[in-house]
C-alpha cells in the first residue's frame, strides 16, 4: 500500500477524478501523511517495532530511540537473560539504595511514568549491553510511492476515511452537510472497533491482557 493508492481512493470519494481537479496530489499526499499520524495517535499499537536498543553504561536512567513515541515492551538483553518488568515504587521501598548497585546485566525495567519514552534498568548497565525491546515508532513523511510498510493492505479504508475527512473539512458546504464530521466519525470508530475485536481473536478465554492495551 502506498499514498498513491489512498489518494486515488479518495479522489473517487470526494468526486475529483476528472476534468480540474480540486485537490493537487501533493494537498492530498499532506493529507494522507497527517491521517497516519493521526492514527498513531489513536492506535498507537499499530505502529510498534521490535528493535535492538543500545543502552547508556553506568546510568539507570535509559532513553528510547529518538524514532520512538513510546515504551511497549522490554524482552530481553540481546542473547541473554529476560528483562521482566517492576515497579520503581517498588523498588524505592523495599530496596532504597537499588540505584547505587554496581553495573551488570540487567534483570528489571521499569517504565518512567512521566515520560513515555524512557525506562529505568535494574540493575544499570555495564557497557554493551543490547536491549531487544518493542516500542511506538514516529512514522516518517511518505513520499506517494513509498510502501507503507508498517501499516497492512487491511488498513486502507481507514487512511481513505480519515483523508477524506481533512478534504472534506477545509469546505464549509461539507462542514455544513456533515458530511466531514461523517469520515470522520467512521475514522475513529472503525479504528477503535479493531482495538475492542481482539480479545475475541487474541485470547482463548476472551479476556484482554491489559498491557496489551496501550
Amino acid at each position: 500500500m502506498t499514498p498513491a493508492d489512498v489518494i486515488t481512493e479518495v479522489r473517487r470519494m470526494i468526486s475529483d477524478t476528472t476534468g480540474s481537479q480540486r485537490f493537487t496530489d501533493a494537498i492530498l499526499l499532506g493529507f494522507v501523511n497527517q491521517t497516519i499520524k493521526r492514527m498513531m495517535v489513536v492506535r498507537p499499537d499499530l505502529f510498534s517495532v521490535i528493535a535492538d536498543i543500545s543502552t547508556t553504561p553506568s546510568q539507570i536512567v535509559q532513553t528510547l530511540p529518538s524514532d520512538s513515541v513510546r515504551l511497549v515492551e522490554i524482552y530481553q538483553v540481546k542473547n541473554g537473560n529476560a528483562v521482566t518488568e517492576a515497579e520503581r515504587e517498588t523498588f524505592d521501598r523495599t530496596y532504597p539504595g537499588w540505584a547505587n548497585d554496581a553495573d551488570g546485566t540487567p534483570t528489571n525495567y521499569m517504565r518512567h511514568v512521566r515520560s513515555p519514552n524512557k525506562f529505568f534498568l535494574y540493575p544499570r548497565p555495564s557497557a554493551g549491553i543490547v536491549l531487544v525491546a518493542e516500542y511506538v515508532q514516529v512514522q516518517p513523511t511518505y513520499a506517494t510511492g513509498d510502501t507503507i510498510t508498517i501499516l497492512s493492505d487491511a488498513y486502507l479504508p481507514h487512511l481513505v476515511d480519515g483523508t477524506v475527512f481533512l478534504a472534506q473539512s477545509i469546505d464549509n458546504e461539507h462542514v455544513n452537510s456533515g458530511r466531514a464530521k461523517l469520515f470522520y466519525d467512521l475514522f475513529i470508530n472503525n479504528l477503535t472497533t479493531g482495538l475492542q475485536s481482539r480479545p475475541l481473536t487474541d485470547y482463548e478465554d476472551g479476556g484482554l491482557d491489559p498491557k496489551q492495551v496501550i
